[in-house]
């Protein structure tokens, strides 16, 4: 064990260290001065690497090809002089071209992957100095990646030492978590991306913050495909736009956004408009089409309500994810297009699958990285920041600033985050409202009186709900899902039971969604939400299962 000091980026730190074990490849040009005397006064790499005096090198492996072995024996001769306590091993890699990197970084890994490292014994460091720019690069990506388990070290002519031959050496450690300046600045970057997904809005719920900032993560550091689910209006279009408008910040894209509402692909128009077609592939193609997938060659392609897609386009979008090749409509010739894709749907798909109207190895195509967005009303604590948004949205898109009173704002707000708003349309809804309330407010100040009548009208679009006891339709609802002799069994507790959850199953998309709403209360007393566990056990009861409940 010695007393070293290492040398990094902004300081110096002095502690008692491992033997340490150096990689070097020798420098053709800088280690080559001859073998006269004057070569001590000039600068060498690696003879300056083990003439440190708080450096002490215990091994050194050089790397040379066969044409330097000569030069290489010549510099570990010298070593041998300068620093006794160094053993040199030399390694013989011959590249073909030094400045091929698939060439450099095969033969580099490769010797890694051949040497025996022993990190609780000795400390490694691969020095950087020497080589192509190809080698150094290489070096770097073999030490990030920990396939060499060490540090890097750069060596450099010291102008200021009267012995030129010295030099001075710097120590580089790739872990960034060590240097708090560069994690402050990752972490600003981080939440400046949540934050644009947001489109900037301070929303306060935590599990819908924690899902968006997984989702920041995910769109610049992969580009595997996305699911978004969720209710209508939940912003999965919005979300995925966001998502694209991110990585064109971040360079990562050059292509475009190309958004698809697959409820209006129907009949053979589908396939077609998707993939493109050939000129006379079909009754009136009088020409060429490129299609929605080719379209999005180096970008995204946004398939919002993917699940009412037929199972034909199913397969072959399928092929296309997987080999980024495709045949138009009417063409033997495959296309190329390298897309990443967002997908959006308010369907259960798992039970889509079930029930035969979606591919299971499509689903788990896209399920790699799936969220689902909550509904509005899951969100509540959210509003108040949704209508500020919604406020400042109208101002620029109508030239207009439309503010509330102060009553107003508070009776608003009041009644959005009541149990009397359902807000069925989730943003949607809302929109709509603060655009009904900027459009019709007199003098650019929305009044008490606006907010009741706004009220009203949101109030008649979603229609009261009728006390369970008086409902008509229950017994049909029941019937849907229930034989007559099954019904007969139940008491009147469990029939009316039964047929609440019905009903309100049938509003939702997924088991998820509607175990939210009705387990409401009881869910935020649990450590772990597990609603659609809870309501398919409840179901069971009744030998039901979500699928039958005709999603």
């Amino acid at each position: 064990m010695s007393l070293n000091v290492h040398f990094t980026l902004d300081k110096i730190e002095v502690f008692v260290n491992k033997p340490t074990v150096i990689v070097s490849l020798v420098g053709t040009q800088l280690d080559f001065v001859g073998k006269r005397i004057d070569r001590w006064s000039r600068w060498r790499p690696n003879v300056s690497l083990c003439s440190q005096e708080d450096l002490l090198v215990s091994e050194l492996h050089l790397i040379h090809d066969n044409h330097s072995k000569r030069l290489a024996t010549s510099v570990s001769a010298d070593i041998t002089l300068v620093s006794p306590e160094t053993k040199v091993n030399l390694h013989a890699i011959n590249f073909a071209n030094p400045w091929d990197f698939e060439e450099v970084y095969a033969k580099l890994f490769d010797w890694c992957q051949q040497q025996v490292f022993d990190t609780d014994k000795f400390d490694y460091l691969f020095h950087i100095t020497t080589g192509t720019h190809v080698v150094q690069i290489c070096s770097y990506l073999l030490t990030e990646s920990r396939h060499f388990p060490g540090r890097l070290i750069q060596s450099s002519p010291d102008h200021n030492n009267s012995n030129k031959s010295v030099g001075r050496v710097q120590i580089i450690d790739l872990d960034l978590s060590k240097y708090d300046q560069l994690a402050t600045r990752f972490d600003v970057e981080h939440q400046a991306g949540s934050a644009f997904l947001k489109g900037g809005i301070a929303t306060k719920n935590t599990s819908f913050n924690h899902l968006i900032n997984q989702i920041e993560k995910v769109a610049i550091r992969s580009l595997d495909p996305i699911l978004l689910t969720g209710p209508t209006g939940a912003g999965k279009s919005q979300l995925a736009t966001r998502i694209y408008q991110l990585k064109r910040k971040r360079a990562m894209l050059k292509g475009p956004l190309v958004s698809v509402n697959c409820a209006t692909l129907k009949g053979d128009n589908a396939m077609a408009a998707l993939f493109g077609h050939t000129k006379g592939a079909f009754t009136g193609a009088q020409k060429p089409r490129d299609g929605f997938l080719l379209s999005a060659h180096h970008g995204v392609l946004f398939l919002d309500e993917i699940g009412e897609l037929g199972l034909e386009e199913q397969a072959m979008l399928l092929h296309a994810i997987e080999s980024k090749t495709f045949h138009p409509v009417g063409s033997d010739t495959p296309i190329q297009s390298d897309f990443q894709l967002i997908a959006g749907t308010n369907r259960d798909l798992k039970a889509e699958i079930a029930n035969g109207h979606f591919r299971e190895d499509l689903l788990a195509r896209i399920n790699l990285w799936t969220y689902a967005l909550p509904a509005l009303k899951e969100r509540k604590e959210d509003i108040p920041a949704n209508i500020d948004y919604e406020l400042e949205l109208f101002s620029q898109k109508n030239g207009r600033r439309v503010q509330f009173n102060k009553e107003a704002k508070r009776a608003f707000i009041e009644f959005s985050m009541s149990p009397k708003a359902y807000w069925t349309g989730n943003f949607r809804d809302l929109s709509s409202a603060i655009t009904r309330l900027c459009t019709l407010a007199d003098s650019s100040r929305i009044t008490v009186a606006d907010v009741e009548d706004e009220i009203s009208r949101l109030q008649q679009s979603w229609g009261e709900p009728v006390p369970l006891g008086l409902q008509s339709n229950v017994l049909e609802c029941l019937a849907d899902v229930l034989s007559a002799e099954q019904m007969a069994t139940l008491d009147q507790f469990d029939l009316h039971q039964l047929g609440f959850v019905l009903q309100t199953s049938q509003r939702h998309p997924t088991l998820a969604s509607a175990g939210r709403e009705l387990f409401d209360k009881s869910r935020l007393l649990k450590s772990q939400a597990n609603d659609s566990s809870r309501l398919q056990k409840y179901l069971a009861k009744f030998g039901l299962k979500w699928a039958d409940l005709g999603h």
